[in-house]
């Protein structure tokens, strides 16, 4: 199961690194390999969400992930979204754009992290609406149980996620966003207003992505609720290729997927803002960065159907937490970024650290789990709900 969900990865990684060798020689080799470590890193929090979203999906729209989605990730947001910045905030053409990037290195890096506070803005509140409406909800099992109840009661209040993103939004706006240091050290300038509209861009972006993809899969809850209700079929088991039953039931279909699609790479996207950006400390040649952030694209790719494969959300239940506490730090982090410079180590770790506590809280819990199933009933209820709320 590894190399055949693997498989890919790794080809593309050996072809990608022989062509680097080919174009750049051993240095070129070498940087490549350094970004798609720092890629993997950075983005290793998006697998876990996107595996917690894919798996709701049928098998047509999973492969549709992994195939048009790998496109848009590698090509549209590493090589192509960063030519689009340029040409927008240089107010170039697309191919002079384009004629920066291959033929003036230090203009198209100057260009790209001038572009930053917006990037950041726009990043940092879609991934904030994903924390808070995550953390606000009230939910069965919690890892920090101390945190999270006293939240969900909280969360009951309406749009309570847009209000504290709003509220954010206004500070980055009117304290990060006030002297923002020139690319080069040289001066400052204040960037309020287009963090501001970047900001809202970001917010409704997320309300209209996510709110359209909550909706047609309601309505196919409902829908399928109807059916069992009118005495309709069972749902059918999701197969793999070999036609052996995977466990589950086949997932959204239809207009809930496409838009539970695009849900998906716009959280893609928002998580790739800071690897693109981040990149230009390692080079600022664009194919390098593309194929290089291409490559560690691609494992995220691959660990996102292992962990739908693998049922690993199933089995840890906390993980889940421990990626969207890692959200929530990526947000603050990229609005902080908008004027003070955060080492992509410091970023790399927040995430991986977070995740890491998350998978061992799960280990904790199933060993209890397996504990209690030893002991008399009467004691495995009591510890059965002390594991389950994360005491």
């Amino acid at each position: 199961m590894l190399l055949r969900t693997f498989g890919w990865s790794f080809g593309i990684t050996a072809a990608g690194l022989a062509l680097a060798g080919v174009l750049w020689g051993w240095k070129g080799l070498a940087i490549v390999a350094i970004l798609s470590v720092l890629e993997i890193s950075l983005s290793f929090d998006n697998a876990v969400i996107n595996a917690g979203i894919l798996r709701k999906m049928n098998a047509f729209w999973q492969k549709m992930f992994l195939t048009i989605g790998v496109l848009i990730a590698v090509f549209g947001m590493r090589l192509v979204f960063p030519i689009i910045i340029v040409a927008i905030t240089a107010k170039l053409s697309p191919w002079e754009a384009v004629k920066v990037a291959i033929n003036d290195h230090d203009r198209y890096e100057a260009l790209v992290t001038g572009a930053h506070p917006a990037i950041a803005a726009f990043g940092g509140m879609f991934l904030l609406m994903i924390f808070l409406d995550f953390i606000f909800e009230e939910r069965e099992i919690t890892w920090l149980g101390w945190l999270e109840k006293p939240l969900a009661k909280i969360g009951k209040l309406d749009m309570l996620s847009v209000v504290v993103a709003l509220v954010a939004l206004l500070v980055a706006a009117t304290t990060v966003a006030t002297g923002v240091p020139l690319h080069g050290g040289h001066g400052t300038i204040d960037k309020g207003e287009t963090v501001l509209l970047a900001g809202v861009g970001g917010l409704l972006t997320y309300l209209i992505v996510g709110g359209v993809s909550s909706f047609f899969e309601e309505r196919l809850e409902d829908d399928d609720e109807d059916g069992a209700e009118a005495g309709g079929a069972e749902p059918v088991a999701a197969k793999d290729g070999n036609g052996v039953s995977t466990g589950q039931v086949v997932g959204l279909a239809g207009k809930a997927a496409f838009f539970m699609f695009l849900y998906l790479e716009v959280i893609d996207a928002s998580f790739s803002f800071d690897g693109v950006v981040g990149a230009f400390a390692v080079s600022n040649d664009i194919f390098e960065i593309a194929l290089g952030l291409g490559i560690g694209a691609m494992y995220i790719r691959s660990l996102t159907v292992f962990l739908v494969r693998k049922g690993t959300l199933d089995d840890y239940v906390y993980l889940e937490h421990g990626a969207h506490y890692a959200i929530g730090a990526l947000a603050v982090i990229l609005l902080v970024t908008i004027k003070y410079d955060v080492s992509e180590v410091i970023t790399g770790l927040v995430g991986v650290v977070l995740i890491a506590a998350s998978y061992w809280s799960s280990v904790v819990r199933n060993r209890r789990l397996g504990e209690d199933s030893e002991q008399p009933d009467g004691d495995k209820d009591d510890d059965k709900a002390e594991v389950a709320s994360g005491v």
